[in-house]
This record gives C-alpha cells, structure tokens and sequence, in this order.
C-alpha cells in the first residue's frame, strides 16, 4: 500500500473511533430510564356518535321542518353556494342547480352528468327528492348515497338542515305542500 492509502485508511478508522466514542460518552451522560408508566397514555373510548345518528333518524323531518326557518337557511345555503346554484335557470356549477328540487326526480336535471351511484339510486328517475331523502341525505351524502360523487361531509345539526331544506322548499315555482308533524306520530 501507498502512504497516501495508509493516511485515507487511517483517517477513515480515526474518525469511526472518534463517533464511537462521542456516542458511548453522550450515552453514559444522558442516559434516560425508560419510564415505568407513560407519561399520557391514549385511552380510546367507546364514542356517542353511533347514538347522535340515531337521535338524527328518531326526530321526523316533518317535526324539524315545523319549527324551521328558511331564512336561515339561505344562510346555510351559503355552504352550498361553492358548488350549486339556487335561482331559477341557474347554470350547473360542480352540482347541479337546485331549484325546484323538493319533490323533483333524482338525477333528473337537463344538462347536468350524474354519478353513477346517484343515477342507479335514481331508480331510472321513478325516485323523488321527498322530504325523508333530503334529510337523510343531507345529514350523510355518502352514507345514503355510496358511492355518490358529492364530497359534501353533511350537516349534522337538525336545526341547519331542516333550515335549508325549508329554504330549498321555496326555491321553486309552485313550492310543495309542507309534510303534516301530526302524521308522523
């Protein structure tokens, strides 16, 4: 071997003993004990959500709607906005517009291309956006629809979407007759 191999050699081995040493040293200084107990532990419980869905099922729309008030739900509408239009000819956005909704078939408006999880629930539009539909639907787009393109999370709130489904409610020509609370008991 040459010297200058001998030196690269050499400063290769100088350096490995020089970390080593450095490493067992910090070790011996800054040892930490594992500890008995952790210090937070991450407990996981049985949540309530499964429950607050039911209690969203249990209450009728037609209870909800009683008590609701379109014009916040034009406010609540602004959720919407991003995605769909409410007046009457309105252009499709990412959704189709809305007006005339309740009570119109499913997947139904001219002009705009539909999922297929919405067309297939559609029943070949013999299906009809009810009150029940809006609501379910509205509190869970993918749970009631899987599979639907709609990336909207829902509103969970009974207040809000009742609101808004009153407010969609007038977004029409002849709005619907609003469901009787007295016929769901």
């Amino acid at each position: 071997m040459n010297s200058n191999m001998n030196m690269a050699v050499g400063a290769f081995l100088g350096t490995v003993f020089v970390l080593m040493s450095v490493s067992i040293a910090s070790e011996g200084i800054f040892h930490a004990e594992v500890p008995e107990k952790e210090g937070y532990a991450i407990v996981a419980e049985a949540s309530e959500a499964p429950a607050a869905e039911e209690a969203v099922a249990a209450t009728p729309i037609a209870v909800l709607l009683a008590s609701a008030d379109a014009t916040a739900g034009e406010g609540v509408f602004k959720k919407c906005a991003s995605c769909h239009t409410d007046t009457k000819g309105g252009a499709n956005k990412v959704g189709p517009n809305l007006y005339g909704l309740v009570d119109r078939p499913i997947a139904s408006h001219e002009g705009f291309s539909y999922s297929a999880a919405m067309t297939e629930f559609s029943k070949g539009g013999t299906e009809l956006w009810t009150w029940d539909h809006l609501n379910a639907f509205l509190t869970a787009p993918k749970k009631h629809i899987p599979g639907t393109a709609m990336g909207f999370a829902g509103i969970k709130k009974d207040d809000e979407r009742a609101n808004l489904i009153l407010y969609l409610h007038t977004m029409a020509d002849a709005p619907v007759a609003l469901p009787d609370p007295a016929a769901t008991n």
